[in-house]
């Protein structure tokens, strides 16, 4: 009889509670204690909508991020907030966002802040972890507290109780030496914490532990192969069963090491990794568990239950007990519950499954594997028409949109003339000054636009209202940047709601929920558009908001568009063509935007790839594929424009120094960059590669409420002046500003533009 278990639920709730209780919580306006109850109430929740379940995830519940759950249960944490002697949850968000909660009693140790945690992205998905720090002095001292009151509360409340930890391979894998230190060399003070931790977790009845070694579909060297034998040799004496876990990917040459490993079981990722199976299965020990990630956990699309039991049934047959089914990996990367939707689309809804929808498809598996299809031949007929009501559907295929696909020509991608040629026209049209300075696009959403684009979707505000209340937020934005100085001005974006949903909006073949979000850090939370059809775009979807804005000044007023890479990678995408497929069509819509937005007297253009290097295949034999369709994709959409209109483009929280070469091949004119939570580190990448056209590395970390000094910024534009001529740097901050408040905002960007005049004077 197979078993039935899941790797991690989504731990927002179905209507954000998380988001807004953290919140609350860190602008004073609630207490530690309220906190913490709704953690436990939604962690009570989600245990008990996985009741069903053999075994149930625990310890994958975090108020900000289980890497950095990891680092705080390894003891490890930065030396900058060692000397805060508060309670450990608000040294937890110091670590996390560079300040904990506003509160008085606080405010003398706590709301100074400290330089948060770096962020980047989790393997390939639109997730932010904070980096793990090392140095050559790291230590590391076990404090389980969280892990055993979550394992506390789950059994007084019965739940069949797997915790999940990340193995100690991966965290080393993920973390970042602060000084030249080997990473690996840490390895022999980290095992005995581990050793200890699964002692005490073995100690506490538990009788699995779920433990995620992902780097395992990456392309690994001989030493951190060799790291891998050492930790689970070590850990081969202990009394509990270890559930190794991997995902996101193909084992590949890898599975002979898997297989060699003494863990009682293994995880394999069946959706990415199916061709795995067949030869992992001959490796392994006859007495191992060999566990299937059968339901897709990062899309939303139902799955096809007849095939995958074609395909599992004689997996069944042949490994009885050993056969463990799961989601592919943890359900994180979806929304919470289908149910929650009443307004989206009915038949489109029909071939959807969100977490607790998936969690019953694995139901339905397990019930047809341990007593045959009849037993659920209901669920599997309706699974089945929805299957095939999708793939028939008219309302997928656009016969014009795939004939102007057939069309597409190498020239689309090509700027009439090189860089230089066109930095000099740029130079003249525009009139800038060195180091000129700019935003990334978006300005704070304040409670008024909220409300505003509230009451207009419901229907109480109407179009004409809606628009005068969306100018005047214009308005101020063009005001406030006026005054504070700043050189090219963006329009603020108060009409969007999200970067990726909104262009979404105006999209033919996308589809929108109205409670499908997904956590991409802390509370910040993202509702990905649906694409499950060609897409065309209907008629123009900025323009007038751009030309309103820049009718409003006489300085230059960027256009901002999110580009094709990104709309697609932040998009639920339809499974049933290549993805390249739909960046292509993607491309050809945002280059019909770009060109009216031209034709408009628009003659700065930011196409925003955020998400560009968040779509690489894990493994770098890969990589070449993607980048060619990917780089392509952006310069169709930017590259028919004349040459004195200036392209700009825009990318956060990536490590992106080993594509330096594909992003140079984007030819954008300028492109800004996360740098100020690295310290410029992102720089490296231009010590051996000479980047030709302009860059603004961010100087202000707008994932945090501290604000950078005049001095602060000074400094690190006079590291990256090292690295790129004066001449062809910017200066901005290194993200939107939509989730931060305006009284934030203004002094931080009055420090960035009194530290431009300072560099321009070379003082």
């Amino acid at each position: 009889m197979a078993t039935i278990h899941n790797l991690g639920f989504p731990r927002i709730g179905a209507k954000r509670e998380l988001k807004f209780a953290l919140e609350f919580y860190w602008k004073g306006e609630s207490s530690r204690e309220e906190l913490k109850s709704i953690g436990a109430s939604l962690r009570q929740r989600h245990w008990a909508a996985q009741s069903s379940l053999d075994l149930v995830p625990v310890g994958d519940f975090a108020f900000y991020d289980q890497v950095l759950d990891m680092s705080f249960t390894l003891g490890n944490l930065p030396e900058r907030v060692w000397d805060f002697h508060g309670d450990q949850l608000d040294n937890y968000f110091r670590v996390a966002r560079g300040r904990s909660a506003k509160s008085a009693e606080e405010h003398a140790s706590c709301c100074g802040g400290v330089a948060a945690g770096e962020m980047t992205k989790w393997f390939d998905t639109n997730y932010h972890y904070i980096v793990p720090e090392f140095n050559a002095d790291t230590t590391f001292k076990l404090d389980a507290s969280r892990l055993l009151e979550q394992l506390a509360e789950a059994k007084a409340q019965g739940v069949k109780a797997k915790p999940v930890i990340i193995g100690p391979v991966t965290y080393l894998s993920i973390g970042k030496a602060k000084d030249d230190s080997d990473k690996l060399a840490l390895l022999e003070r980290l095992l005995p914490v581990y050793t200890e931790l699964l002692e005490t977790l073995a100690a506490q009845g538990v009788e699995w532990v779920q433990i995620d070694e992902p780097i395992l579909v990456t392309e690994l060297d001989d030493t951190w192969k060799d790291a891998f034998e050492t930790a689970y040799t070590y850990f081969k004496s202990i009394k509990v069963k270890l559930l190794l876990a991997t995902y996101f990917g193909q084992l590949l040459e890898n599975r002979e090491l898997v297989a060699s490993l003494p863990v009682a079981g293994v995880h394999v990722d069946a959706i990415n990794g199916r061709d795995d199976i067949a030869s992992l299965l001959a490796l392994l020990p006859a007495d191992k568990i060999v566990s299937l990630g059968v339901i897709n956990g990062r899309n939303i699309w139902k799955t096809d239950l007849n095939t995958v039991l074609d395909w599992v049934e004689p997996l069944a047959q042949q490994l009885g007990e050993r056969l463990w089914i799961a989601p592919s990996c943890s359900l994180l990367h979806v929304p919470v519950d289908l149910d929650s939707e009443q307004r989206l689309d009915t038949e489109i809804k029909s071939w959807l499954a969100f977490a607790i929808q998936k969690l019953d498809e694995l139901k339905v598996l397990a019930t047809a594997l341990r007593n045959g299809r009849a037993a659920v031949k209901a669920e599997l007929d309706a699974n089945q028409a929805a299957i095939n009501a999708r793939r028939n559907s008219p309302r997928v295929n656009n016969p014009a949109v795939k004939a102007a696909l057939g069309e597409l020509d190498a020239k689309l991608g090509k700027r009439k003339s090189p860089y230089a040629q066109r930095a000099a026209k740029q130079s003249v049209s525009l009139n800038l000054p060195k180091y000129p300075t700019t935003t990334i696009g978006s300005f704070p959403q304040t409670a008024d636009i909220r409300q505003a684009r509230s009451y207009f979707k419901a229907g109480t505000l109407d179009e004409a209202a809606y628009k005068a209340a969306m100018q005047r937020e214009i308005e101020r934005s063009v005001r406030e940047q006026e005054a504070l100085g700043l050189d090219v001005l963006v329009h603020g974006e108060a009409e969007r709601n999200d970067m990726v949903e909104y262009f979404g909006e105006q999209l033919e073949g996308y589809a929108f929920s109205q409670f499908g979000w997904v956590q991409s850090y802390g509370s910040r939370c993202v509702k990905p558009p649906i694409l499950f059809g060609d897409i065309s775009r209907p008629q123009p979807m900025t323009v007038e908001w751009i030309k309103y804005a820049q009718s409003l000044t006489s300085k230059p007023m960027k256009g901002m568009l999110t580009g094709p890479v990104t709309i697609l990678n932040w998009s639920f995408v339809r499974d049933d063509q290549p993805r390249s497929v739909s960046c292509y069509q993607l491309a050809l819509a945002i280059r019909q935007e770009v060109l009216d937005l031209e034709k408009a007297g628009v003659h700065v253009i930011q196409i925003d790839e955020a998400a560009l290097r968040e779509g690489l295949p894990l493994r770098k034999s890969q990589w070449k594929e993607y980048l060619d369709w990917a780089v392509e994709s952006f310069r169709i959409t930017a590259n028919g424009v004349e040459d004195d209109t200036q392209i700009h483009t825009h990318m956060c929280y990536s490590e992106f120094n080993d594509i330096i070469a594909s992003i140079a091949d984007m030819d954008a004119d300028v492109i800004t960059i996360e740098t100020s939570r690295s310290d410029m580190e992102l720089l490296d990448a231009f010590d051996n590669f000479n980047y030709p056209n302009e860059i603004g590395p961010g100087v202000y970390d707008i994932h945090s409420p501290n604000i950078p000094s005049e001095e602060h910024i000074v400094q690190l534009m006079r590291k990256a002046a090292e690295r790129i001529p004066a001449e062809r740097l910017w200066v901005n901050p290194d993200c939107g500003l939509k989730t931060r408040q305006w009284a934030e905002v203004i002094p931080a960007l009055t420090n960035m533009v009194a530290a431009a005049k300072v560099l321009r004077s070379g003082q």
